[in-house]
This record gives C-alpha cells, sequence and structure tokens, in this order.
C-alpha cells in the first residue's frame, strides 16, 4: 500500500490465523498490531494529537509531553515530530534501550524518574510531567489514560476486524490503560451486542481488584492506579499471569507461531489458548497483539534477566485457576467479572430547554437508576433546578474543548452511562461529546446537518424530499434575486436559531432585505454562540402546519404520532396551540409519515427522538425543519396524557442505550394553549386562572411569566407568558375545552 506520510502508514494491520484450536473446528486470530510503524499505540498517538489540533487545544508548534516507558512514547514521537512538535517523553528506569534508542534518534528529549513514589513508577513520572507542563506553557499533554480519545482511537481496530473477518465471538486483549481492549469492544459492539470480553492483565497489578506489586516486570499491561479510561462493564472476564506464566508464553508464541512478540501478547496468547481449549466448535476469537520483541531482548528473551529474577522459582499453572473477589491471584487464574455495586451511572445533561421539560428530565433520570448532572454554564437560568437535586458543574458549555476538559477531570469513563439534552442549541455538543465518549448518539454530520436549516434544505433538494423552494444569501443585497426567484410572500429567517426566533413573512422586497439585515447584524445567538451569518429566503406555503414526533431505533424509525399546530397570524408564525393527536385520515397520516421518514434518512438521523415540521400542501406534506431532539412546546406532556407514552422517558433510555418503549396503553386525545399578550406593555397580572382551572378537562393552568416583566405581541416562543392543558375522550372535547379557558384568561398590561 502506499502511503504520503508515516501518520498515514498506521493501521491496516494483518489479521492472522493461529494453530490453535482447529482440530475441535475453533478458529483463533491475532490482530497483529506490532506490525504498525512501532507499535499498537500509533493509532493511540494519531488519534489524540490529530483531535488536539483540530480542536485548537494543540497549537502548531507546541510541545507535546507524555508520561510512557514503551510504545505510547514511540507513537507520540512518530506523531508529534511528523507534524513539528517538540516531544518531552517522561519514563522511568524499566524502560527497554531498544526504546530508549529509538525515542532519541527521532528528536525527542527524554526524561527518567530515577525513584517510586506513593503509587510506585506511574505516580512518579506524573509528578515529573506536571514539573514540565507548568515550565513549558502551551504544552499539550495527551494523557492516554483518561483521554477518552485513547479508547476512540481503536474505532478504526474493530472496523478492520468486521471488514477483514466479519462476526466473531470473543475478544481478548491485555488491559494497562483501558483504552485497546475498552474501545474495541465498545465499538464492536455496536455491531456485535454479545461479544464476549476477556481482559488479560498481570498479577499484582491493581486493575481488577487484585494487590498492588509494583515490582512486577511485565510492561504494557497492568497498572497501580485505576486509570479513567477503564470502563469494566464492558469486560466479561478477567485473566491474570505471572511473571514467569507471561515471559515462557512470549517464548511459546515465537516457537510455535512465529511471532516474535512483547510480554502483553504472550500473555494473549496463552490465554487464547485456554479460550480454544474450551469453547464450542464454529467459535471464533480473536486476539490483540500490541507490540513485537525487539523491546524484549535483555528482559523477556534473556536467560540472565529471567535468573537474576528468580523467574523459575514462580509457580505455573497449567490452566486458569477459578478465583473469587477478594482472593489473591498468584498464577494463572481467572475471574468472570461483574459491575462493582459500589459504581455510579451518571447522565450528563448539556444545558436546557427552559420550558419546564428539561427539570421534568432531571428527576426522570433518577428513575432509571442514573445520577443526573447538569453541565451548565449558568445554573440561574433554570428555575425549579434546585429542587431536581441533580448535580449541577458549571462550565463553559459553549465550547467543546472547555466541555471535554471538564467531564475527562470529573468522571471515570466506567461512570458514565449517556449524554443527552433538552435544548436545541446544545444538540451538536451532546453528538460531539457522545463520539468522543463512545456512548449512544446521532452522527454529528446528521446532527450538524439539521441544526444548519440552510445544509439540511440542499440535503432534502439532493434526496427529492418535498420542501419549500429556498434560496441562502449572505449579504443583504442579495435578497432582492433572491426575492425575485423565489417570489412573494416569502419567509426570511436565520439558519440557525431556534423557537421561531426572528422568522419573518415578508410581502415586499424593501421588508425582506431589512428582515435580513437585522438577521445578519446579529453575531451571538441567545445563548451566546456565534451565529452561522446567514439568511434562508424561503417559499411561504400557507397550508397547516404538523409536527411529527419519530423515534429512531435499532435501524428503524417509527412514528409515534403528529401534532396538529395553530400559528399567529403574519407576519411571525409563533405556535401558540397543539393538539395531539392530529385529526387526519389515515392515508393522509401515513403519507406525512413517509415523506418524514424519507427526510430523516437523507439527513442520516440514525438514534433518537426528532421533531420535525411539515406543511400540508395540495401536493402533499413538505418538510420545513427537522429538529434532532425531542419536541418543546411540553408536547411530551401531551403525549403522556393521550397515550401513556413517556417520551422524554424514552428519549433518556435511548441516550442510556436502552430500547425504547412507544407501545400506547390507552387511546385519547390533548392539547395546548399557551398564553400570549395582545399588545405590548409590562405584565400586571394573570388573571382569572382559577376560573381556567375549573373547566371540565383542563388538567393544569401554569402562568410562567412574572408581574413587571415586559411583554409584546408575540414574536417567537419567548413570548409566552404560560400555558393551559386539557385532555380528554375527543379532539372536539380538548379544543371546547382550551377555548372556554383561554376566554377565562386575562392578561392585564401596565
Amino acid at each position: 500500500m502506499l502511503f504520503d506520510t508515516m501518520t498515514e502508514a498506521i493501521g491496516h494491520t494483518p489479521l492472522v490465523r493461529l494453530r490453535l484450536g482447529a482440530d475441535r473446528d475453533v478458529e483463533v486470530y491475532a490482530k497483529l498490531e506490532l506490525q504498525n510503524p512501532f507499535a499498537m499505540k500509533d493509532r493511540v498517538a494519531r488519534h489524540i494529537v490529530q483531535e488536539a489540533r483540530r480542536l485548537g487545544v494543540l497549537q502548531p508548534g507546541a510541545p507535546v509531553i507524555e508520561s510512557s516507558s514503551g510504545t505510547m512514547a514511540l507513537g507520540v514521537a512518530l506523531v508529534g515530530r511528523s507534524l513539528g512538535h517538540p516531544v518531552h517523553i517522561v519514563t522511568d528506569p524499566r524502560i527497554d534501550p531498544v526504546t530508549l534508542a529509538k525515542l532519541r534518534a527521532l528528536g525527542c528529549e527524554v526524561h527518567i524518574v530515577q525513584a517510586m513514589t506513593s503509587h510506585g513508577w506511574q505516580s512518579a513520572r506524573l509528578e515529573r510531567l506536571e514539573e514540565l507542563m507548568r515550565d513549558l506553557p502551551g504544552a499539550f499533554w495527551p494523557q492516554q489514560y483518561a483521554n477518552p480519545d485513547n479508547p476512540g482511537a481503536y474505532r478504526t481496530l474493530a472496523a478492520e476486524l468486521l471488514a477483514d473477518l466479519g462476526p466473531f465471538d470473543t475478544l481478548v486483549g491485555a488491559v494497562g490503560s483501558g483504552g485497546s481492549l475498552c474501545g474495541s469492544a465498545r465499538a464492536l459492539k455496536e455491531s456485535l451486542p454479545g461479544l464476549r470480553v476477556v481482559g488479560v492483565d498481570c498479577v499484582g497489578s491493581a486493575l481488577f481488584g487484585q494487590p498492588d506489586v509494583p515490582q512486577r516486570l511485565q510492561s504494557g499491561l497492568g497498572n497501580s492506579l485505576l486509570p479513567k479510561n477503564l470502563d469494566r462493564p464492558l469486560v466479561d472476564e478477567v485473566h491474570w499471569l505471572n511473571d514467569h506464566e507471561a515471559f515462557a508464553a512470549s517464548w511459546d508464541l515465537a516457537r510455535e507461531q512465529q511471532i516474535f512478540a512483547g510480554n502483553t501478547s504472550g500473555s494473549v496468547y496463552r490465554v487464547l489458548g485456554g479460550l480454544a481449549a474450551e469453547a464450542a466448535p464454529g467459535t471464533r476469537i480473536v486476539g490483540i497483539f500490541p507490540d513485537r520483541g525487539d523491546r524484549y531482548a535483555d528482559t523477556v528473551y534473556s536467560e540472565e534477566h529471567w535468573a537474576g529474577h528468580r523467574l523459575e522459582q514462580l509457580p505455573v499453572n497449567p490452566a486458569p485457576e477459578a478465583v473469587a473477589p477478594g482472593e489473591t491471584a498468584l498464577a494463572w487464574s481467572r475471574m468472570p467479572l461483574q459491575v462493582p455495586q459500589e459504581l455510579r451511572r451518571h447522565l450528563l445533561f448539556v444545558e436546557s430547554n427552559t420550558t419546564g421539560t428539561g427539570m421534568l428530565a432531571l428527576g426522570l433520570a433518577r428513575e432509571l437508576d442514573t445520577v443526573p448532572v447538569l453541565l451548565t454554564n449558568d445554573p440561574a437560568r433554570y428555575a425549579g433546578l434546585q429542587e431536581t437535586g441533580c448535580e449541577v458543574i458549571v462550565c463553559d458549555t459553549n465550547s467543546q474543548p472547555e466541555l471535554r476538559r471538564t467531564v475527562q477531570e470529573r468522571f471515570r469513563r466506567e461512570e458514565l452511562a449517556g449524554v443527552t439534552t433538552t435544548s436545541d442549541f446544545y444538540v451538536p455538543a451532546v453528538a460531539s461529546l457522545a463520539r468522543w465518549l463512545g456512548l449512544p448518539g446521532n452522527p454529528e454530520e446528521a446532527v450538524a446537518r439539521c441544526r444548519d436549516k440552510a445544509g439540511l434544505r440542499r440535503t432534502l433538494h439532493r434526496a427529492g424530499v418535498r420542501q419549500p423552494r429556498f434560496e441562502v444569501v449572505t449579504e443583504a443585497a442579495g435578497v432582492a434575486a433572491a426575492v425575485t426567484r423565489i417570489g412573494l410572500p416569502c419567509v426570511v429567517k436565520p439558519v440557525d436559531d431556534s423557537g421561531s426566533t426572528n422568522v419573518l413573512l415578508c410581502a415586499d422586497e424593501p421588508t425582506a432585505t431589512a428582515q435580513a439585515e437585522r438577521i445578519l447584524a446579529i453575531t451571538t445567538n441567545v445563548r451566546g454562540m456565534p451565529t452561522a451569518r446567514a439568511v434562508l429566503v424561503e417559499e411561504y406555503l400557507d397550508a397547516p402546519e404538523y409536527s411529527v414526533e419519530m423515534f429512531t431505533w435499532d435501524g428503524g424509525t417509527e412514528c409515534v404520532g403528529i401534532t396538529a399546530k395553530s400559528v399567529t397570524g403574519a407576519p411571525h408564525f409563533v405556535e401558540h396551540r397543539h393538539l395531539f393527536p392530529a385529526d387526519l385520515p389515515a392515508p393522509v397520516a401515513q403519507e406525512i409519515t413517509e415523506t418524514v421518514r424519507s427526510a430523516l434518512d437523507a439527513a442520516g438521523i440514525r438514534l433518537g427522538a426528532t421533531h420535525t415540521e411539515v406543511r400540508l400542501t395540495a401536493e402533499g406534506a413538505a418538510v420545513i425543519e427537522i429538529n434532532p431532539r425531542l419536541a418543546g412546546g411540553m408536547i411530551p406532556e401531551l403525549v403522556r396524557l393521550a397515550s401513556g407514552v413517556r417520551l422524554l422517558e424514552q428519549q433518556l433510555r435511548v441516550a442510556l442505550g436502552l430500547a425504547p418503549r412507544l407501545k400506547p396503553d390507552h387511546h385519547g386525545h390533548a392539547g395546548i394553549q399557551f398564553l400570549l399578550a395582545p399588545q405590548d406593555g409590562v405584565l400586571a397580572a394573570v388573571e382569572g386562572t382559577a376560573e381556567a382551572a375549573a373547566v371540565e378537562g383542563v388538567e393544569t393552568v401554569t402562568v410562567t411569566a412574572a408581574p413587571g416583566r415586559p411583554v409584546h405581541r408575540p414574536r417567537s416562543a419567548a413570548d409566552r407568558l404560560g400555558h393551559v392543558i386539557a385532555r380528554h375522550d375527543s379532539g372536539q372535547d380538548v379544543t371546547r375545552a382550551l377555548d372556554t379557558a383561554r376566554d377565562r384568561l386575562r392578561v392585564v398590561t401596565d
């Protein structure tokens, strides 16, 4: 294969069938990661460094500093130096002379600590690394033990295995930082949910509850600390081998399979043999072999080293011995793993909407046996937040690097169960975090496509999905030509806002140009994010409006229902009433559903709730926009009242990787009437709430605006002052209840 750079040559490693289990119709394969330019950690270094550069965390020419005594050091040296970065490696006396020579030849500065500290060599190296970070401003630390980009790097390995082999039954890998086995397993389980995952550790490692013995001789696996990237719930079983067994297995691997490798590969080889001996016919097993044996010439493959450390005196088990939790392993042992009882699983929320659904979601998270955590830059924004009892972490949620830093510092990976939001503005941030953490989520590009209304228009046009004719302008001078092509009246709106904000029906070109100028002058949205500074000029479809509530899961998309919407008159389009389910003939409802399903497929939506707005024209349903999140406007509450389906709970279930429960337990109708100011002024009071609440069928009357607040005729959803929710057996009765309650309410302004 031809590559332009050494970093491009990383990956694409061979998959070799081993001579194990063939007599029993068992297939055993070795993924030879040792065939990377240096070793398996080349993948990690490339992914971490490239992501840091993409996010701006690592600036061109800035130093890269990492703690490693082996292949991660070589990977960072390879990638960092090839991209023009000074590279500093902090290591300890266990570093082998071959690796040390390679690092120095590549132009790295190597810092060797001379004594262990509180947690062995790892803690000593980290203390020295922190000194270097203080001395070298702007330096970047890959943090292989904590950075989720470490396990994320192994998505490529998983893809190679599936492409080369297809389905298989068991994955075996050594565990040190937790990156390779957990990252590969997590990615593979998306396609192979029944995959059995077996971890290989060394006697004297603290990773899986064994007593720590810092003087252990094996390198490349084991740890005295619990790395944040280790996700123990992914691992079904763990095996331990002592130094004698691991080193001897490396010799056997060379003699029996002609693979000259390090002790990590040797340990994996020994476990592969044990599993093959007990596997059922037809079983396919894959082991990850991390690094070559040249680094171990003076240790694993040195008789003097064996004699000097009296390895022959260590016990050897010909087959793994079962041990119980709390029992010390002295030789080859095995134990099935269970999720630690003390492990608390957290569901992260990146900001929230402000209509009440977000606070409900925080409470529901506890019902799903998770700890809700709200990441926000302004807790005061959310009324009722304190009552939810959730953990609140204040950080810059508009910065992806800051979000990642906060999550990485606060949580171990195994403590995270999911990430979600109820805010339009933060759906892209959630998609990015989900990909980074290996949690359930939509593809980033699909979410970005939906949030960018201009990009969505182009996507739907290419897919042949019916929608309004449109033009995109980035300067007000271009509006006149766009209006000529689209016709009048037309709708002018920003490509990236929410809640009908700055959406205007324009009857003439001067009005359209003025509206575009207003939009283009806005540099940040209500959440302080930079705006796209682009405008959609699109055809006005004078037709009834509906929203379609869909759930995508496990390769399929199910329609939960269709909501009928009423909007204020021109020139603004503020939704003031929702009725669920919409009263539509079955063929019409089916046509709307299929149109939306085609739109979601074109956009690339793969997971979770979507709220798609359509207009039902004489030619058929036309898509206005796709929101890649749960409906707002209290629609989830209407669905619950009308059908018993708790959409908010289902969205949280999907974020946690659980199947949604969308089957209704009853069939009724529900609706909401939003309270709007009839004129501009200052709110003095909302009168008649008790009378409105007494109307038959009314569930709740809620006033969200406090007296003294400036109010005006509605221009966006932010101008709503409260709402009435009603339910009944028929849609007509719901409409009657909402009409009566609305007429009893009076908005008094000064």
